[in-house]
């Protein structure tokens, strides 16, 4: 059951961090401008956010439990996981707490990018296989795992890693021998091909994030036959899903007709 606030709009909360869900939180604020207010919640990983409509909360909820509480503290009506394919445990604690609450919950998720025929790709499930892929395949490699999993890499002592992070590190990586490239994506195939030579790269190692943002890499390790150590996806929480801002907007309006209804109902009687 949807309740509007005291300016008369319905809430929603889009758990975020990725370019998906900016680009929802823009859409949403300029189609149902005076309908729905928007919070977005980052995880606070990233010290430089990009600017964002409507408000932003920083930091966790505290496991599914605390989600549960924000929701019904903050009367929230809907809920759209549009975080990392990665970030399995936000997406599992997004589905307890939203059934907790009794909130419509709908994933946003990013499609997978397809494997090209000339593509080396060695998939594997965790980050223990992409280290011992990487030891197998090369010598310097082109990391893009993110800061939070370099640990696994970490006692590959003849491998030599170039990472690319959003923030410089605040300390020293668990890495045996690396130097870091900031950037913060989109990438252009001109600038991906000018690192994979300027580095002399051998080997990549990627999540299968997908999106057009970093694919540049891909496409680069392809045209010189690189292979690509590629990280698979974790299982996704059941649930409705879409895979695109215009379709998380559609389902957005249904659920506002759905809440009007009866509101308009009750007035003509």
């Amino acid at each position: 059951m949807l309740h509007r606030n005291r300016t008369g709009r319905y809430r929603l909360l889009i758990l975020g961090g990725t370019a998906e869900a900016a680009a929802l939180a823009r859409a949403t604020v300029e189609r149902f401008c005076g309908r729905v207010e928007v919070t977005t919640s980052l995880a606070g990983r990233t010290e430089t956010p990009s600017s964002l409509p409507g408000s932003v909360r920083i930091g966790g909820f505290g496991g599914a439990e605390g989600l549960a509480t924000y929701l019904a503290e903050a009367r929230i009506d809907l809920l759209i996981d549009a975080t990392h394919p990665f970030a399995d445990r936000i997406a599992r604690h997004a589905r307890l707490a939203s059934e907790q609450a009794r909130v419509d919950r709908l994933v946003l998720e990013r499609p997978p990018w397809r494997r090209h025929p000339l593509d080396r790709w060695i998939e594997v499930e965790d980050l223990a296989g992409a280290a011992a892929a990487v030891a197998r395949v090369g010598a310097r490699c082109f990391l893009t795992v993110g800061a939070g999993d370099l640990d696994a890499f970490g006692g590959l002592g003849h491998v030599h890693f170039v990472v690319r992070l959003i923030d410089p590190p605040r300390q020293a990586l668990p890495l045996a021998s690396y130097e870091v490239v900031l950037g913060r994506g989109p990438f252009t195939l001109a600038g991906e091909r000018e690192l994979l030579r300027r580095h002399a790269i051998d080997v990549l190692a990627a999540k299968a994030s997908g999106g057009a943002a970093t694919e540049a890499k891909l496409i680069a390790a392809r045209e010189t036959g690189l292979p690509v150590v590629m990280l698979r996806r974790p299982k996704p929480e059941p649930g409705p899903r879409v895979s695109t801002v215009d379709a998380a907007l559609a389902w957005l309006e249904e659920r506002l007709a759905g809440a009007a209804a009866p509101i308009a109902e009750a007035a003509r009687r």
